[in-house]
């Protein structure tokens, strides 16, 4: 770090969501510094009909912060994240989902606690912001809910993700596939903690810095839940130190949550489909080993 201003470089992957991008670009506007940073966004357009080119370009004239708009045309969302990287040139790198939006403050919150806590990183909460009243037993599932901490804790490898994250800049210096190509089906932040995280990085926990998640209500169909369950299995079993483990009790689960699903259901379809959505997490993980793709898109849309 200098004597300058820090800056920091919001990156953004999108992939044929231009509504939700252009309302997310009018949020990080509104950012509040307080003096103690500049920042820019970047994003990375995944879409090779440069979808997202007429939003932000149209946002970029009136628009301050400066934004700054780049074309990953194969599909794959590690290297999408990897080319709003090469584009970005902040001392401290924000990454944000193109579904979600910020707070005001989000920004300025994140930046305090990683230089208080004097750690490499930063991540926040992501609350869902259902589109309409979701049917009950949504809610009580808590099926769009994450796990969330006091502001300080330490996390560990298996709650890294980039949807609400900020990180110093010298983690990725001389990396050019921060991001590793072969897990562009998901699971590449996870893969890039695990390496951060085991090479004695620190990442903080900050419950102010909220990013609020778009849930429509296509994402609360049955069939989304299970299709993403199915995916988020095989992304898993892509974990090459935990491999044979996970198989091992995704063998053991499967019948487990069998046996035990018609008697869920008498206690309420909430409990019932948070058995099945498990169940499907660990049938995704052995249809993988056996070589099938039943979920073979890599944007889950509908």
């Amino acid at each position: 770090m200098t004597s300058r201003m820090p800056h920091i470089s919001v990156c953004i992957c999108t992939y044929r969501r231009p509504q939700l991008l252009h309302r997310l670009l009018s949020e990080l506007s509104k950012q509040k510094t307080a003096g103690a940073f500049t920042y820019s966004v970047t994003v990375a357009d995944n879409d090779t009909l440069e979808s997202a080119k007429p939003i932000v370009t149209a946002l970029a004239s009136s628009n301050s912060p400066e934004i700054i708009y780049c074309v990953e045309d194969r599909r794959n969302i590690a290297l999408a994240r990897n080319k709003a990287l090469q584009h970005s040139r902040g001392d401290f790198i924000a990454f944000i989902d193109d579904d979600e939006y910020p707070g005001e403050d989000w920004l300025l919150q994140l930046f305090k606690v990683c230089m208080e806590q004097n750690v490499d990183g930063v991540l926040g909460p992501v609350v869902p912001a259902y589109s309409e009243e979701p049917p009950a037993w949504v809610k009580k599932g808590r099926f769009h809910d994450r796990p969330r901490h006091e502001t300080g804790f330490l996390i560990d490898p298996s709650e890294g993700r980039t949807g609400n994250l900020l990180f110093k800049r010298c983690l990725i210096d001389g990396d050019a596939t921060v991001f590793k190509p072969q897990f562009g089906s998901g699971g590449e932040d996870r893969d890039v903690f695990r390496r951060w995280i085991g090479s004695g990085r620190k990442f903080a926990w900050c419950d102010e810095a909220i990013a609020y998640e778009y849930v429509p209500a296509v994402r609360w169909k049955r069939s989304f839940l299970l299709r993403r369950a199915l995916l988020r299995g095989r992304m898993c079993l892509g974990d090459s130190e935990n491999r044979v483990v996970n198989l091992l009790r995704s063998f053991v689960a499967v019948p487990a949550y069998i046996l035990v699903l018609p008697f869920l259901w008498l206690f309420g379809h909430h409990l019932f489909m948070r058995c099945l959505i498990s169940l499907f997490d660990h049938l995704g993980r052995i249809i993988a080993w056996l070589g099938f793709q039943p979920v073979k898109e890599i944007y889950i849309t509908d």
